[in-house]
């Protein structure tokens, strides 16, 4: 059964095949695509990717280490085993731009995993965690067009504020 999971190590050789899927797929303008630009030269080295995976852990709770304009992040892998299943990220506060077209939260899943349920019950499994940082509702946006992400979002209980430019903006509950 997946689960959710601080980044780790083991998961190094699926991670890798994810990002290579979402490569081919053509991810822009996303979390995943970020990742590719600033990790994707040495990631492929177990060094590397200790590396990347370490950044991860610091952008929790580490502003110094923090691109001009982050904000601390906490990202958690959805795995099962040692397959990497998808991402999901929980900014611990918004900025003007997360306000506006990021939310408090975002996910992917990789290219041949989707279709499962597996964004819906990471969405989910996430939301009690973002409630322990104090983060109720947390604001989450989809593109208008992205169809299954709306219907993730809507599931675990999301209702529409807005849509703004091309992004629908929700509000999500966290506590049950």
């Amino acid at each position: 059964m997946p689960q959710l999971v601080s980044p780790t190590v083991a998961v190094m050789q699926s991670f890798l095949g994810a990002m290579d899927e979402a490569w081919r797929e053509g991810a822009d303008n996303t979390q995943t695509a970020g990742w590719i630009a600033r990790y994707g030269a040495t990631w492929h080295t177990l060094e590397g990717f200790a590396d990347f995976v370490a950044q991860l852990h610091a952008e929790e709770s580490d502003p110094s280490v923090l691109p001009h304009g982050w904000v601390l992040t906490s990202t958690r892998w959805w795995v099962e085993g040692d397959e990497y299943l998808g991402r999901i990220a929980v900014r611990h506060v918004l900025s003007d731009f997360l306000r506006e077209v990021g939310g408090h939260i975002g996910y992917d899943v990789r290219p041949s995993a989707r279709r499962r349920g597996h964004a819906t019950a990471m969405l989910r499994a996430v939301l009690p965690y973002a409630h322990e940082l104090g983060i109720d509702p947390a604001l989450v946006t989809c593109d208008d067009d992205n169809v299954p992400s709306i219907r993730v979002i809507e599931a675990c209980g999301g209702v529409l504020e807005d849509v703004r430019g091309r992004k629908r903006r929700y509000w999500v509950p966290t506590s049950a």
